[in-house]
């Protein structure tokens, strides 16, 4: 048997806690990988998974320290190597693919000049040498017009395009083990499917190693050959991917499998509910709106729904497809251009400044990303206290008693209050994120993706909090999410919208039975399964997009398996009603439909 091209043994990672003791954050690591191997890091925030795979570069972050154990990848010690040997180790014989690729490009130079920089850097050929390499990279890794794409910068690609384009500049130096961190995280299930294949196809047919760090055990079961479980920085099991799956033997696997089946939650409103809010023909964009009340960019188009007192509104799509602007539309951040929002049938002035003191009160917005959105100088009882203030005029102990409880309404201790984002975990930060939303006493709170960041089992405590406090206080939610299996765990009433229409709406149980609208079923079809070899089995979900020039009539036409030329491409998709009640925006009847759709998923 050959010796593993990766060897690690003991490994221990030491860093500083609040306090300023040395604490391990991993401890007694050991693992090998073999050539053309993948092997997966999975656990909840925190359980070490960035930090072994770091760790592997010969890198801790700042305030911690590898501090035992070794690292060996073929004949060489990387814990051994200095400072000058180490810049060279990195990049030509591990290299790294981030979480956010979009953090990562320099948004100043062309994607050409900064794949090839690694190739350059390490002295592996001419430029003209490292341009072809990095064009037969973007061909392997299917991005589009790959002799193209390099003249362009990071903002002219999709968040797809830039990460698949992170992983060609990992590749570019051929090196022998490749770091995949979480590289599918934020993207939304087409785009995950396509980057996924292209990942797998790269690293399978390069030969190269790689140790794929995440907290999705669909993907897991798509790319890794073995798996490896931590928790609290200590290994709980490893083995064969199939034999995890199907037996795992530590509790806390089997824990970490029971999360990744969510669990339908909460009741669907009463029927006699009166509607809290109401959009009426909503369009909506950005640049000048002209006199027929275009905008310049339109996002969405003619949208119409409503969300009943105490019930939950699921709105789901590909990144771009106006999940975001429908949420800033509501809350006033971004005024409509044509269309109006009603809140308990009074109009809502459409611009923020216009509103009234009640009715920003009445309508918050939980953003996606707690670390952008608290501030990391600011005490967790100054970020509650504020809005305290503002909305109710409270100060004093009776601001601190309220900072207390609504700690206790998000299930976060007293001592919580005194600590800054930075010390807090990523599950903990959407708490007080969600905490200082419901500081207003609102009647209805938008939620943007607020679980897409955080791993599979604190994402579901956040959504049983969520569905405890809209059960206990009264509330209504939208929930904006692109993870199909989330809204229909949690909300009564889904809406799908595509190039921003609404091309299907209808109640939870609606959206599981068949038949879809081509999209939606898209959508179904488009969540991994956790099951090995599904990615093979299933094809190609993008297809092409629609041509430059008019738009045609149904934006989907381009994609569409079941679309009819001459119909579809020129006369607008007329809404329809299925004998399941959801209402759909398509030419084909229900029997058409019935016989592409897919069976429901579990």
């Amino acid at each position: 048997m050959s010796a593993p091209l990766l060897e690690v043994r003991n490994l221990e990672v030491r860093a500083r806690n609040a306090a300023g003791q040395e604490v391990p954050i991993v401890r007694d690591a050991s693992f090998t990988l073999a050539k053309g191997e993948v092997l997966a890091l999975i656990g909840e925030s925190g359980s070490g998974k960035t930090t072994i795979a770091l760790a592997l570069l010969g890198y801790a972050k700042p305030g911690c320290r590898i501090a035992g154990g070794s690292i060996r990848l073929g004949e060489t010690d990387v814990l051994g190597l200095s400072k000058s040997a180490l810049r060279d180790f990195r990049g030509r014989r591990v290299s790294y693919v981030a979480q956010s690729a979009a953090a990562s490009f320099n948004p100043s130079l062309t994607i050409m000049a900064q794949v090839t920089e690694m190739a350059m850097l390490h002295g592996i050929g001419s430029a003209a040498e490292a341009e072809k390499r990095a064009i037969a990279l973007f061909r392997a890794l299917a991005l589009p017009d790959p002799t193209r794409i390099g003249a362009r910068y990071p903002h002219q690609v999709s968040g797809g395009q830039l990460q698949r384009l992170m992983a060609a500049m990992a590749l570019i130096a051929e090196p022998e083990l490749v770091v995949l961190d979480e590289p599918t995280t934020a993207l939304d299930v087409t785009t995950q499917i396509e980057v996924l294949r292209a990942f797998k196809q790269v690293v399978k047919g390069s030969g190269v190693s790689a140790v794929y760090v995440s907290h999705d055990l669909a993907v897991v079961a798509q790319m890794a050959d073995r798996i490896l479980v931590l928790r609290n920085g200590e290994m709980q099991e490893i083995g064969p991917t199939g034999e995890i799956l199907a037996a795992p033997k530590h509790p806390y696997t089997q824990s970490l499998l029971a999360a990744a089946a969510p669990t339908p939650r909460g009741a669907a409103a009463a029927p006699e509910a009166p509607p809290l809010l109401e959009v009426r023909g909503l369009t909506a964009g950005y640049g000048r709106i002209d006199a027929q009340g275009n905008p310049t960019l339109p996002v969405l188009r003619d949208i119409d729904f409503t969300i009943r007192r105490g019930s939950s509104l699921g709105v789901i799509g590909e990144s771009g497809s106006g999940k975001s602007t429908l949420a800033r539309v509501i809350a006033g951040l971004l005024p409509a251009a044509r269309g109006e929002v009603m809140l308990d049938g009074a109009a809502l002035p459409p611009a923020l400044a216009r509103r009234t003191p009640a009715q920003l009160r009445r309508i918050q917005l939980v953003f996606q990303s707690a670390d952008t959105a608290l501030n990391p100088r600011a005490s967790v009882a100054s970020i509650l206290g504020r809005p305290i203030e503002f909305f109710h005029g409270v100060k004093g102990a009776a601001r601190d008693a309220r900072v207390k409880r609504l700690l206790d309404l998000v299930q976060l201790p007293a001592s919580v209050a005194d600590r800054q984002p930075g010390a807090l975990s990523g599950g903990q930060k959407q708490r007080v994120n969600l905490a200082r939303a419901l500081a207003a006493e609102p009647d209805l709170i938008l939620c943007d993706e607020v679980t897409s960041a955080l791993d599979t089992v604190v994402g579901a405590a956040i959504l049983d909090l969520m569905d405890g406090l809209r059960r206990e206080l009264g509330l209504s939610t939208m929930f904006i999410s692109h993870d199909l299996h989330t809204v229909r765990s949690v909300c009564d009433e889904v809406m799908v919208l595509y190039a921003g229409e609404r091309v299907e709406a209808g109640s939870r149980r609606a959206i599981q039975e068949a038949p879809w609208h081509p999209y939606t079923n898209l959508l179904i079809s488009s969540v991994p399964e956790l099951r090995q070899g599904w990615l093979e089995r299933r094809g190609s979900v993008r297809g092409p997009e629609a041509a430059a020039g008019a738009r045609p009539a149904c934006a989907f036409f381009a994609r569409c398996g079941l679309a009819m030329p001459g119909l579809c491409d020129v006369t607008p998709p007329p809404r329809r009603t299925l004998a399941k009640a959801a209402e759909i925006l398509c030419h084909r009847d229900e029997a058409a439909l019935m016989q592409a759709s897919i069976p429901a998923g579990p």
